[in-house]
């Protein structure tokens, strides 16, 4: 049986599929919704503070020339 995303079992053809969404919608079978993943509380930590420490480090000049790149970057034709 193909597994989903997370690993869920799931039917193999369309029909089974839309038996399946029924059968969740209707209250006959459980969804199997796996919990989101823990996150590690030091490293969220050291996510929140990283770009804020960059910047502090940074001289106006750098940040500027940062932020030039970033703007040309996101208007530039892809």
């Amino acid at each position: 049986m193909p597994k989903g995303p997370q690993g869920q079992k799931r039917p193999a053809d369309v029909i089974g599929n839309a038996v399946r969404v029924m059968r969740i919608a209707t209250g006959e079978e459980p969804e199997d919704v796996p919990p989101p993943p823990a996150k590690d509380e030091a490293a969220a930590t050291l996510g929140r503070k990283g770009g804020r420490a960059r910047a502090d480090a940074m001289t106006p000049e750098q940040r500027a020339e940062v932020a030039r790149k970033a703007a040309v970057k996101r208007w530039s034709e892809r």
